[in-house]
């Protein structure tokens, strides 16, 4: 596939005036001079797709796209008002014209007519993105950060390219697949794996233990085989710090190639690597990273839609497929070599159809290890239905707020409280609880911002009420958002009973810990837990019936609060699939892997369940151990 440009450009028309070929990441991207070739290239680009089999796209030359500001004119006219566009930014590298709308469906027309139209009259390639509802500054940072560097991003892009379609680089043919355990093996936490053949160095996942203490927070980077300046390619399955919290890290130690993730995943990753930074100065600890390593991280992301293959080493081809777990998490399939293995990597899935997504993926076209997580895998992890859990939480709201308290959520400010979200908007709509002020922290609004501008992600159920019905559950005037410290303290002082969703689940530090403080000691109160509580993490500190606990105040001073406020643990409302979930979903999973291996649970989950699956499946399991490398081929 050396020659691949070669092979494409001989097979255009000659009189096509092609004026480069070159790549984007996987890509192949045409330039053309004639305006005819450009609007109408016949079967052109499609026999050369067929022949090749990769994505070839064909666009206009810089030279002949029309004036910025004529182009922006023609296409606010164009584009039905309807649309509400919002702004139109233009990538003159890449004769790309992004336009950003309320209503997507309407601005790209019926089979795309208002797109063609654009394209004839402005001879620019129009490309349709989301305003979200609710106003997110950090969408915009990013969408800005790409735009500004488009010149960068077209050189990197194509350098990518030219890796991928190198063909071997790194010594002779041999064939072997081996999987390196950098963190998350029997433990819950600091997620970071590294695929490795001949050929191809890419890492899966890199995060932090939220819980975790000094060094025990980290993925193993010693790790002898892990080399920096040889990752071909770092893959993100989904935005939560134990999986993503790392990767602005890997710019600073040196890493300068690309990382595949969805648009969702990009955009909430980055929040949360600058929630991150901003938690650190807070509490007078230097962060590991800056927010210059963030803004490296955004330009070199290549972002993929569920279900699109793509090639992401000479040897290695990937697929997103939905895992269900958070908005744009993903099941990676990798299909490495000409067919000689197929393994896929869960990251975190949820294997239920929750209030807002849709259940993790089941059809692969091969499969033949699979690396499962086990978060909630021991014999007693089997929760209530989630019906039952809606039940539970609305009871208690209802019965707090009778005598006048407070319901304090500690939740992840991604996916667990969006959903929480939707089943109090509902709820407060049908009038099953009583009308109340719900307030929301401040990352979990920018969060639920960023699921705004993405409700294609959303299962069927809430896009029909999107789309269909007019009816955004994360539009209502319920919820209140908490911008900073008076208006918490307002909430705090406040007669009135009140819901507050307040980051970080575990009550590691944020917001929720600050309402804990200032609400722990009055038993009219309620605390509910819905997430998982890591070990060593405040939240678990709680659950295991501590009832007095210490916090500095000073310097060299602490006072004692005594828990007093009623304490509630509901764990039916889990991103993750219960026990009773993964053998099932392990059971329904087509084709069946040969081969599966445990990981991301406390040792003893890990363990059981990979004793369980080889039992049940008579299929080889195995739980391995950080540091440990699993020859796969």
């Amino acid at each position: 596939m050396a020659d691949i440009i070669a092979e494409v450009m001989a097979h255009l028309p000659k009189d096509a005036e092609i004026t480069s070929c070159s790549f984007e990441g996987a890509n192949i991207i045409v330039y053309t001079k004639s305006r005819e070739f450009f609007l109408d290239s016949g079967t052109a680009i499609k026999d050369i797709v067929n022949l090749i089999k990769k994505r070839v796209e064909l666009r206009p030359d810089p030279s002949i796209t029309t004036d910025m500001e004529d182009a922006e004119k023609k296409i606010r006219e164009i584009v039905p008002a309807e649309a509400s566009v919002s702004n139109v930014l233009f990538d003159p590298q890449r004769s790309q014209a992004i336009i950003e709308t309320e209503k997507p469906g309407v601005a790209i027309g019926k089979t795309g007519e208002v797109l063609r139209e654009i394209k004839k009259e402005t001879f620019w390639v129009p490309l349709i993105r989301r305003t979200p509802s609710i106003r997110s500054k950090l969408i915009e940072n990013i969408r800005m950060v790409l735009y500004e560097n488009n010149d960068f991003r077209k050189k990197f892009l194509d350098k990518v390219g030219k890796r991928v379609y190198s063909g071997w680089t790194r010594g002779r043919k041999e064939e072997w697949v081996r999987i390196s355990v950098m963190g998350a093996g029997r433990q819950v936490g600091r997620s970071c794996f590294l695929v490795q053949t001949p050929e191809s160095r890419v890492l899966l996942d890199c995060g932090l233990d939220v819980a975790g203490q000094e060094n025990d927070m980290f993925p193993y980077f010693d790790t002898p085989e892990f080399k920096i300046g040889e990752i071909d390619a770092v893959v993100v399955s989904h935005a939560h710090l134990d999986h993503c919290g790392m990767i602005p890290l890997l710019f600073k130690y040196g890493y300068d190639g690309p990382i595949y993730c969805t648009e969702p995943t990009r955009d909430v990753m980055a929040l949360l690597a600058l929630d991150y930074i901003n938690i650190g100065w807070k509490e007078v600890k230097k962060p590991l990273y800056t927010s210059s390593d963030v803004k490296e991280m955004v330009k070199r992301c290549i972002c993929l839609n569920y279900e699109e293959v793509t090639d992401i080493t000479p040897d290695i081809r990937m697929t997103f497929y939905n895992a269900g777990h958070t908005l744009g998490s993903s099941l990676v399939h990798l299909h490495i070599g000409n067919g000689l293995h197929n393994f896929m990597y869960t990251g975190d899935l949820n294997y239920e159809t929750s209030n807002l997504l849709a259940a993790a993926n089941t059809s692969f076209p091969r499969l033949e290890t699979l690396m499962i997580e086990s978060t909630y895998g021991g014999k007693d992890d089997n929760p209530p239905p989630r019906r039952e859990s809606e039940r539970e939480l609305l009871e208690i709201i209802n019965k707090t707020a009778e005598r006048g308290g407070k319901v304090l959520m500690p939740v992840l400010g991604v996916g667990r409280s969006q959903e929480i979200m939707i089943i109090l908007e509902r709820a407060m709509r049908e009038g099953l609880i009583k009308k109340m002020p719900m307030y929301i922290q401040g990352l979990v609004w920018d969060v639920t911002a960023i699921h705004t501008a993405y409700p294609d992600f959303f299962n069927s159920k809430v896009r029909k009420s999107i789309f269909h019905e007019g009816q955004n559950p994360f539009m209502s005037d319920l919820f209140k958002q908490v911008a900073g410290q008076k208006e918490m303290q307002q909430v705090i002082e406040s007669g009135e009973p009140c819901v507050i969703l307040a980051t970080s689940g575990m009550m590691t530090g944020g917001a929720s810990v600050e309402y804990f403080k200032a609400l722990a000691e009055n038993p009219k109160h309620s605390l509910i837990l819905t997430c998982y509580q890591g070990e060593g993490s405040f939240g678990r500190r709680i659950l295991n019936g501590e009832k007095e606990m210490s916090f500095g105040v000073g310097e060299g001073r602490s006072e004692v609060l005594k828990m007093k406020m009623e304490l509630y643990n509901i764990s039916g409302f889990s991103g993750h699939s219960s026990r009773n979930q993964l053998i099932n979903y392990i059971y329904r999973i087509e084709p069946k892997p040969k081969r599966i291996l445990i990981i991301h649970g406390e040792s003893s989950k890990c363990l059981d369940l990979a004793s369980s699956l080889h039992k049940m499946q008579k299929v080889e399991t195995t739980a391995p151990r950080n540091l440990d490398a699993i020859r796969l081929r």
